[in-house]
């Protein structure tokens, strides 16, 4: 099997309907989609001498060509890298060595120091840019070759971590794991019709990029914002264009999407589906957006080593207000998903009661197989056939999964375990505040102690004690911050997820 198959399907049933467009305007339809992805697949291995197995990086902003690119690296038996173009150079030039990829598709201005080590010798034979004559030239017109078979195990994507801890570590997603991943989608997340739409906005290098599989499935269209990038406003104006519109969003991307509708007040209609997940969306958060946006959300939890398919919180789920524990399912994310089993652990390695936390451990057809190149961390994190996310949870009696933190991020405070999501989820409510985040200090009294990073409304006032008793009103005393940092901004990563690791470093260097 192949996963370009999906694409071959589309091409058979839909070849005049949109494919992929730019902003408002359809660029190819399935018929054009596939003939450059086969004549594109041709020149891979006919002029870039590429054979199958090979891997091959995308480091550049969403763009038209990145899911032509995708999909004839796949028709010519070849494994893609995508990389974030906004990443360091360093770790741009990390990932291609490490992964092994010989060539690499940027866009415009690209900087050369990825593409080359400490001694400056070249870590790819090839740099091409997708807006030059070079690439032009590579998808002309040619006899095309036949779509390479593949096994369903042989690697497909390999996707880096994100690098919160250490260095980041390629994780082997198969075609198989691929295929799944979008039947999931299409079973247990929503429905697609061949004349809906999905709005790239978030990086087609991260979840938003998994998503094009089921939307290819169906026939549907793809549209790239012409800024390549997530602008609240621009996609807005895109959703009064398309119908039946569905995206994938980062939470911090849902709150900045809220904020701007509250004033525009654009017409919704166009607007299907906004799947969330990647990070925490607090209940006060998610419920502020279902009443500006309306009844269209659907949460999805995940791991790069398990693609945007471990739990998911259904529309009806989220919508259902009138169910007796409504608050509790909203914090949660939801049920396992058809494809996975899922099971919570304690430090035994067995499988704790109903309510009491453990760690979560996944296994099924869409978990990759191991990290590449990484014997060690593979044995670590996959045990007895169970990927273990490193994830902190807890099941309630109906199967709901609610995540509580990273185990990482747990703090022991005077041999306490303290949950530091389940102090944010206090905070966040504040009407003062805009955005927290929580870690564990150094304390020679407690081992370590409670410290906020607050984030303030403009034009608002809170301060230590105002927070202060507002926590003691709301937890257990000993959970309550012992430390406030009021600061402009948190530091997030590319996918807008939260830097703990940089706070706490902070915090390291005032001790110091």
């Amino acid at each position: 099997m192949n996963i370009a198959q999906i694409l071959l399907k589309a091409y058979q049933l839909y070849p005049d309907r949109s494919a992929i467009s730019v902003g408002t305007d359809v660029l190819y339809t399935y018929r054009l989609f596939f003939d450059r992805v086969r004549y594109l697949a041709t020149a891979m291995r006919e002029d870039l001498y590429l054979r199958p197995g090979d891997r091959i990086a995308i480091a550049m902003p969403n763009h038209p060509e990145y899911v032509v690119i995708r999909y004839a690296a796949w028709y010519a038996g070849l494994s893609v890298v995508p990389i974030n173009s906004k990443l360091h150079p360093l770790e741009i030039s990390y990932m291609l060595k490490h992964s092994g990829s010989t060539v690499c598709f940027v866009f415009k201005n690209f900087s050369g120091e990825s593409f080359s080590d400490s001694s400056h010798s070249a870590i790819v034979s090839r740099v091409i840019d997708v807006d030059s004559n070079e690439y032009v030239e590579l998808i002309d017109t040619r006899q095309p070759i036949d779509m390479e078979d593949r096994q369903p195990d042989d690697l497909a994507w390999l996707f880096y971590t994100s690098g919160t801890t250490g260095k980041p570590k390629g994780v082997m997603i198969s075609h198989h794991n691929m295929l799944m991943g979008g039947v999931s989608y299409l079973v247990d997340v929503d429905e697609v019709r061949a004349s809906d739409s999905i709005i790239h906005a978030a990086p087609l290098s991260h979840g938003s990029g998994f998503y094009d599989l089921p939307h290819v499935m169906k026939g549907a269209n793809q549209v790239i914002p012409r800024s390549g990038q997530f602008d609240p406003n621009e996609i807005l104006d895109l959703i009064q264009e398309w119908n039946g519109v569905s995206m994938f969003l980062a939470p911090t991307m849902v709150k900045r999407l809220v904020q701007i509708q509250e004033v525009s007040q654009c017409s919704m209609k166009g607007l299907k589906t906004i799947v969330y997940g990647g990070g925490p969306m607090y209940v006060q958060d998610i419920k502020r957006a279902l009443d500006i946006l309306g009844p269209r959300f659907v949460q999805i939890y995940g791991q790069g080593e398990s693609p945007m398919t471990i739990t998911v919180l259904s529309k009806a789920a989220i919508n259902d207000s009138s169910h007796e524990r409504y608050e509790e399912r909203l914090a949660s994310v939801g049920l396992a998903q058809s494809v996975v089993s899922v099971n919570i652990v304690g430090q035994s390695g067995h499988p704790v009661p109903v309510g009491q936390p453990g760690e979560i451990i996944v296994k099924g057809s869409v978990v990759a197989s191991g990290y590449w190149n990484d014997v060690a961390a593979t044995r670590a994190t996959w045990v007895d056939g169970w990927l273990h996310t490193g994830d902190i949870g807890f099941f309630d009696g109906d199967g709901f999964l609610t995540l509580i933190d990273r185990s990482k991020d747990l703090i022991i405070s005077g041999g306490s375990n303290i949950y530091p999501r389940e102090i944010e989820e206090v905070l966040i409510t504040h009407q003062s505040v805009s955005e927290v985040a929580v870690v564990g200090q150094f304390s020679e009294e407690w081992g370590e102690s409670v410290t906020a990073f607050v984030v303030l409304l403009p034009g608002a006032f809170a301060d230590k004690q105002v927070l202060d008793e507002f926590c003691l009103d709301r937890i257990a005393r000993f959970k309550r911050p012992k430390n406030y940092r009021f600061v402009d901004f948190l530091p997030k990563n590319n996918y807008g997820k939260v830097l703990k690791k940089d706070l706490r470093q902070l915090l390291i260097s005032k001790r110091n």
